[in-house]
């Protein structure tokens, strides 16, 4: 019988080893296949919202594929991972590697790779597929899983870094994109391809070794983050020069060869920031300085910092509603979020914030720092209104609804949503921003 084969009849059961964003989304494409997936997290929390079908998950197909999973015993959830690894054949691994600082943490990766190790048997399929620096599959992974009597003929190890877009995770896996996929030998990446053909509609890149595939992963993340910092650095400069960034990108970008990115106030989540750290790492190892991205990283990094003395030059008042806590609009992920550097440098100078979003969880919002779902009450006694995430909700807003509310408030638009409006009665700058476009 065929891989496939085994485990649609459950004769090779799943066991996805974190079930945060990525990790529930990968659990819902096998589920989805019919599957029968162990999810395993450290969390008591987690693992309780999981086994009632995390009915809190917003992600597209991740609540539904777990509900209908649980009605047919499919799935469940447990925080003992080595019992999982006994029990399970094929083990996907989505727990996040630790930044902190300019150092790295692999304590949680050793002690997934530990736990996995202790049920490992022979002819098991192990995957990784958190974001991780070049050589830590081999390097550190994999020794933590042969240490209990078995070698790297018994078992396959392979390497898949997701590709996923919050909001639409389990479309990314399925559809969007072919799964990159690489192995410790030969016979690993070709369990590989099998394994991930049955998922991956647009097919799957092997790749020639699992240093290139995690290289890979990194240099996605490190692009977006070095033309993120080009656009700041530009709009910065638009701004001094009283030219509209946003009109000079439109323009230079209906050339095919050109894609300047969309400035903004800073990056976050858990992998743009974090990916340039991985690879400034390992140049460091190998005695390499790479400049580019290391700047990058000090220009998105003072992106809130000079965004809020930007908007404290046309407040008028010590009242400030900032506009989204989520790092990304239209999602509840504030992981990260430069809105919490934002918040910090209004507090620091002195303003009273009052905190708006309505995605994120409360305990996400930062002690002391009041907050309301309901956009009015927002506003209406705000002195500035500062936009922090791009929500669908905040490019609805229009100046007659803002002053129907609110008369005397002028506007920080740290997105961009309004870039191409002009307010006629109320003061507005922004990333950016020309200042002729300002009233």
């Amino acid at each position: 019988m065929s891989l496939y084969d085994d485990i649609i009849n459950h004769k090779a059961k799943i066991a996805v080893y974190g079930l945060g964003q990525v990790g529930s989304a990968i659990a819902a494409v096998w589920l989805r296949k019919g599957a029968y997936v162990i999810g395993i997290d450290k969390s008591e929390r987690i693992v309780e919202e999981a086994n009632k079908g995390f009915p809190n998950n917003n992600e597209p197909n991740v609540k539904e594929a777990f509900s209908d999973a649980i009605k047919e015993n499919r799935f469940i959830a447990m925080q003992d991972g080595i019992m999982a690894s006994k029990e399970s054949k094929i083990k996907f691994v989505a727990v996040p590697l630790i930044a902190n600082g300019s150092s790295i943490d692999y304590s949680s990766i050793e002690d997934v790779a530990e736990s996995i190790g202790k049920g490992l048997k022979k002819g098991d399929i192990v995957c990784f597929n958190t974001s991780l620096p070049p050589g830590t599959t081999e390097n550190i992974i994999l020794p933590k899983l042969i240490q209990h009597n078995l070698t790297i003929e018994d078992f396959a190890l392979i390497y898949n870094p997701e590709r996923i877009y919050i909001g639409r995770a389990v479309k990314d896996i399925e559809d969007n994109y072919p799964a990159i996929v690489s192995g410790i030998n030969d016979s690993s990446k070709a369990i590989a391809k099998e394994l991930y053909s049955i998922i991956a509609k647009k097919g799957v890149i092997v790749m020639s070794s699992i240093k290139a595939a995690e290289l890979e992963k990194l240099m996605e993340g490190v692009y977006r983050d070095v033309n993120i910092a080009l656009a700041n650095e530009l709009a910065r400069l638009c701004s001094k020069l009283n030219i509209d960034f946003w009109e000079v990108r439109e323009a230079a970008n209906s050339q095919p060869f050109c894609n300047i990115h969309r400035a903004g106030i800073g990056v976050g989540g858990i992998c743009i920031p974090i990916y340039p750290k991985f690879v400034i790492d390992s140049a460091k190892k190998v005695k390499e300085e790479p400049s580019i991205i290391h700047n990058s990283r000090i220009v998105n990094d003072n992106m809130p910092e000079y965004s809020v003395r930007e908007a404290m030059n046309i407040a008028n008042g010590k009242n400030v509603a900032v506009l989204g806590l989520a790092f990304r609009g239209n999602v509840a992920d504030a992981r990260l979020s430069p809105s919490y550097n934002i918040i910090d440098e209004f507090v620091k100078n002195g303003y009273n914030v009052m905190l708006h979003d309505p995605y994120v969880k409360e305990e996400s919002v930062p002690k002391g720092i009041r907050f309301t779902r309901d956009l009015e009450e927002a506003i209406r006694h705000a002195n500035l209104i500062f936009i922090a995430t791009d929500h669908d909700e905040y490019k609805e807003l229009d100046e007659c609804y803002i002053m129907s509310i609110n008369k005397d408030v002028s506007i920080y638009d740290g997105r961009g949503i309004f870039a191409d409006q002009k307010f006629k009665k109320i003061m507005i700058r922004g990333i950016g921003r020309a200042y002729e476009t300002m009233v």
